[in-house]
Formats: structure tokens, C-alpha cells, sequence
């Protein structure tokens, strides 16, 4: 663990663009989230704003006042956490300014955006001045780190499982860290690779930042992190963070994970109410059957089960849209986060032991 963390998400909690901070608050490795900033939910507790269920994760309405509240705690915030996933990532002058405080006070920062931070001379040179680092998590790697495809994942023989999604800001990095866990705690060695900047920020071990590598090696990099998983840990499971997903016009996403990564089976995230791709109305989500089909007809492999999320969907609703999903997909459908990995896991377990057998 890196340290006591502040999380930025000014204007954002609770909504497609807060949805590092809310990786942050639901699960993480790598720091210990003391508080979230964002004045619209200030005094509520971030766990119950997002899922109903309270976290000890307070929100509150500037640095100032987490930094006070922690203070007053006998706590030391360290890192200064950007929990925004804006379209384009993109930090707006607003957050700037609080970037420029959190240095400032001595805070370092960590930003998962395509502003890289470290390329400005102002926050650089009050960095130094402070003796904290700035880390742009979604900088490039060097070239020469970088991996081209070598055919090795084909030496995995554990199972792989792919979380995909009919659109971005679904959960399914949610997903698949729900089904690790769940595995872990009935005694299967489980990893997961994470692929976006949350999913490092959470402290996955082995992970690359899609949209951050060259087109050219991003098959390997997909190989690389699986291979390395699989060499490293002998995991009786290996799941995969999806990106985007195959039909979304903004961040088509998907493909090269089948390809590369090559996964046994894949699960599907989906969100019934969402009608139209995040962010850009007028661009529909095409029917979730067409997306099963394109999936299993590019990977010739099979999605086993959908799981939901449950976006503007009374709770009381879920388990009726879920059956309805289920008559329509003629697949098993789980709300894992309001009801736990039990079903889907009853569904992964065969899998795992059938893999043994081969």
C-alpha cells in the first residue's frame, strides 16, 4: 500500500465520470481512501452514495476540509488521488488549481488521465519544492519496454475469463475484481489483469493501460501481462478487465483482448436502461443478443453468463429485469454487486475444474 489518500471528484461522484474514484471507494491495494471530495454529496458516506452500503469513506467539499478532517483524525493524507474519468480525459482549470494546492500541502498526486501533469512546469517545480512526486499513470511506456505478440499465451493453461461490456463506465473492472476476490476467498489462486488506469490505481499487479500503448504492440502488451500473471502466480484463474466495448463508436474496445488474451469464456456487463452509448446520444447501444453474437462469432468463444448494471433500475425491479434478461439471452444473469459472486461463481467453478482435467 502506497499511503493515505485524498480522492478527487469534484462534480463527478456518482456518475459515469467519477468512475476511478469509485473503483477507489468500492476496492483498493493501493492506498487507503480516507475521503472523496465532491460538494454535491459533502457529509454523506461515499460507499452508501454509490452502493448502499457504508464504507467509513466520508465525502467531503474541498482539499481543505479533507485535509482538516484528517488532521483532526490523527491521520496523514500522503497522495492526492484525480478520481475523474472525464470523456477524452481531460483536466478541467478547476481541478487544476486544487492539483496545485494538493502539492502545495505537501500531497503527492496521482492522475490517471491523458494530461500528463508531469509536463507542466508549474506543478513539476512545486513538486521538487515539496519533495512529492507526480505520477501520470496513463503516460506511455517507452517503446523499448514495451512487447510485441509472441504466441506464448498460448503456454497459459489455466482458465481465462474475459469481462466485456456493451458500453464504457459499465463495470466491468467491477466485475471482474467481484469475481476474483470471490474466488480467492473459496481457496482458488485467482489474478486479475487489469488494463485502465483504475485498475492499477486499485493496485492490480499485472496491468497495462490500453488506450495508453502503441497500436502495434498492444496484442503483446495483452500477452505480456496474462503470460507474466500465469509464470508468476500459477493461478487456478486468470480474469481480464474489459475496455469499452466492440460496438462503441468512441472507445471500440474488446477486440484485442479476445484476440490476444485469448479467454476461455466471456462474461457480459450490460446495463438494460442504458439505451444510448455514454456520453453520445443519438449513437443506440445495438441489442444485447447482436453483441453476444458478434463476441462468440470473433472469438469462437462463448459468453457464459450477463451481469447487470443496474443504472436507474429500482432495486426492487432488479431481480424481475434480471429474469427478463435471462429469458431474452437464454444465459444466467447476476447483479453481483448488490447480490454477491455466489450465482456466478456456481456457474465459473465447473469451468475451473474441467480445466484441470485437460
Amino acid at each position: 500500500m502506497d499511503g493515505n489518500a485524498i480522492v478527487y471528484c469534484q462534480g463527478a461522484f456518482n456518475t459515469p465520470n467519477g468512475k476511478t474514484a469509485h473503483g477507489l471507494v468500492r476496492f483498493t491495494k493501493r492506498y487507503h481512501v480516507l475521503s472523496v471530495i465532491d460538494s454535491a454529496y459533502a457529509g454523506s458516506d461515499a460507499g452508501e452514495v454509490l452502493d448502499g452500503k457504508p464504507k467509513g469513506i466520508p465525502v467531503v467539499d474541498s482539499l481543505t476540509s479533507a485535509i482538516k478532517r484528517a488532521e483532526k483524525e490523527g491521520i496523514k493524507p500522503s497522495y492526492f488521488v484525480i478520481g475523474l474519468a472525464p470523456d477524452g480525459g481531460r483536466l478541467n482549470a478547476d481541478a487544476r488549481e486544487v492539483v496545485k494546492y494538493a502539492l502545495e500541502a505537501g500531497l503527492n498526486v496521482d492522475c490517471g488521465l491523458h494530461d500528463f501533469l508531469t509536463e507542466d512546469p508549474v506543478f513539476m517545480e512545486l513538486a521538487s519544492k515539496k519533495e512529492v512526486t507526480i505520477r501520470d499513470v496513463r503516460k506511455p511506456p517507452h517503446r523499448k519496454d514495451l512487447h510485441f505478440f509472441t504466441g506464448n499465451i498460448e503456454k497459459v493453461d489455466c482458465l481465462k475469463l474475459a469481462v466485456l461490456g456493451t458500453d464504457s463506465a459499465l463495470g466491468k473492472r467491477t466485475t471482474a475484481w467481484i469475481i476474483v476476490n470471490g474466488l480467492i476467498e473459496k481457496g482458488y489462486k485467482s489474478e486479475i489483469i487489469g488494463t485502465g488506469q483504475t485498475a492499477w490505481m486499485q493496485g492490480a499487479k499485472y496491468s497495462m493501460i490500453l488506450d495508453s500503448v502503441v497500436n502495434d504492440f498492444l496484442s503483446g502488451e495483452i500477452e505480456y501481462a496474462i503470460y507474466s500473471a500465469w509464470k508468476n502466480e500459477h493461478p487456478d484463474v486468470i480474469v481480464i478487465e474489459g475496455q469499452g466495448s466492440l460496438m462503441n463508436p468512441a472507445y471500440p474496445g474488446g477486440y484485442e483482448i479476445l484476440a490476444a488474451g485469448r479467454p476461455d469464456y466471456v462474461i457480459l456487463q450490460h446495463a438494460p436502461a442504458r439505451k444510448e452509448y455514454d456520453g453520445f446520444p443519438g449513437y443506440p447501444i445495438q441489442p444485447v443478443n447482436q453483441q453476444i453474437n458478434a463476441i462468440e462469432v470473433i472469438s469462437g468463444k462463448k459468453v457464459i453468463a450477463v451481469t447487470l448494471n443496474h443504472e436507474n433500475i429500482k432495486r426492487e425491479d432488479i431481480p424481475k429485469v434480471c429474469k427478463n434478461l435471462e429469458s431474452e439471452t437464454g444465459l444466467p444473469v447476476f447483479d453481483v454487486l448488490y447480490h454477491g459472486s455466489k450465482g456466478l461463481l456456481d456457474v465459473i467453478e465447473p469451468l475451473i475444474k474441467q480445466q484441470k482435467t485437460k
